[in-house]
C-alpha cells in the first residue's frame, strides 16, 4: 500500500493530465533552495567538470557513429527530429521524444514522450500505445499548472510551467488572450548533465521560474521569433539560464536560423553548424564558453 505522500503525489499527477504508468516513481515537489544556482539532483551532486585545455578538449562526438555507439554513465544522446522533437536517450536506454506529435516522430517508439499545449504539432491525443510514460505539459482543469516529477530509470523529469497565448479563449489582456500554465519547460536530469527543452516558449522568464529551473547545461531553444518568443526575448532568456550549450529548434528555414544567429553578433559565444542531427555530450566535452550548435533535423 502506498504511502500518503505518495498517494497524493499520483493523484496530482493525474489532475495535471499526465499519463503514468502503474509503475511510476512520483515524487512529492519539497522546496529546493539549491535550485536559484543549481539543477537538483544529478548536476547538483556531481563535481565540477575537470578543466581541459582548449588545445586538448575533445570535440562533441556526433554522426551515425555516435547513434550506434552504447553511452558512457556520464553521457547522454541528443538527435533532432524535427520542429520542437528531440530524441534523447540515457545511458540505460531510456528515449524520450519532446514535444511528441502527430506529424514528426521519431522512427522508433519512445518510452517517454513530453508534450505542449500551444499548438497540434506539439502534442497528440493518440499518441502510441507502446509509449510508456506521456507526460502533458498542461493541465486537464484549464488555467490550472502540470506538476510533473517522475523517475524513469536513470532520467529524473520534472517541470516549470509558463503561460502561452491563445487566440480563442483565455484571458483576454489588450486584446490578446492567455492560456496560463499551457507550456512547460521540460528538465530532463540525464548521464552527468541537466538539459532543458523550452518548449512553445512565449514570454521571458520570471526570477521564480528561473529559480526552479537551476542551472542548465544543454538548453533547446526555439528561435523562429514569431509563433514562440521574439528574437531579443529569446536572447534574454538565453543570458539568463547561462547555459554552456544551446541547441536551436523550431525554425522553418535557413533565413529564420540566421535571423536568430545574426542577433548572437555581439555576444561573445561561439556557433557550429553540424552536418548530421546527434550529439553525444557529457559535463567533460561541454564548452567552456557558451556555444550555440545547430543541428539538421532528420
Amino acid at each position: 500500500m502506498p504511502g500518503p505522500l505518495l498517494t497524493l503525489a499520483l493523484a496530482a499527477a493525474l489532475a495535471a493530465g499526465t499519463v503514468l504508468p502503474a509503475g511510476a516513481q512520483v515524487a512529492p515537489r519539497p522546496p529546493r533552495p539549491e535550485m536559484a544556482e543549481s539543477c537538483p539532483g544529478l548536476v547538483a551532486r556531481a563535481p565540477a567538470p575537470r578543466i581541459v585545455p582548449a588545445a586538448l578538449r575533445p570535440p562533441l562526438s556526433s554522426g551515425p557513429a555516435a547513434l550506434r555507439a552504447a553511452l558512457a554513465v556520464d553521457e547522454v544522446r541528443i538527435d533532432y527530429i524535427g520542429h520542437s522533437t528531440f530524441l534523447i536517450e540515457s545511458p540505460r536506454g531510456v528515449r524520450i521524444a519532446t514535444d511528441y506529435n502527430d506529424y514528426v516522430r521519431p522512427r522508433i517508439v519512445p518510452d517517454v514522450a513530453t508534450m505542449n499545449h500551444a499548438h497540434s504539432t506539439h502534442y497528440t491525443d493518440h499518441p502510441d500505445p507502446g509509449i510508456k510514460y506521456v507526460l502533458r505539459g498542461w493541465s486537464s482543469e484549464f488555467g490550472k499548472p502540470a506538476r510533473i516529477d517522475v523517475q524513469v530509470d536513470d532520467v529524473h523529469i520534472r517541470n516549470v510551467p509558463t503561460n502561452i497565448r491563445a487566440w480563442s479563449y483565455g484571458e483576454s489582456t489588450a486584446g490578446v488572450t492567455t492560456e496560463r500554465h499551457g507550456n512547460s519547460i521540460f528538465i530532463f536530469e540525464i548521464g552527468s548533465l541537466c538539459v532543458a527543452h523550452l518548449g512553445h516558449l512565449h514570454h521571458t522568464l520570471t526570477p521564480q521560474q528561473l529559480s526552479e529551473i537551476g542551472r542548465v547545461d544543454v538548453v533547446m531553444v526555439p528561435v523562429d521569433g514569431s509563433y514562440t518568443l521574439d528574437l531579443d526575448g529569446t536572447v534574454d532568456v538565453l543570458q539568463a539560464l547561462k547555459a554552456p550549450l544551446m541547441i536551436p529548434m523550431h525554425y522553418f528555414s535557413g533565413y529564420t536560423l540566421n535571423n536568430f544567429l545574426q542577433r548572437l553578433q555581439k555576444l561573445d559565444w561561439d556557433v557550429e553548424r553540424s552536418t548530421v542531427p546527434s550529439v553525444v555530450l557529457s559535463r567533460a566535452s561541454l564548452p567552456a564558453k557558451p556555444k550555440v550548435l545547430v543541428l539538421p533535423g532528420r
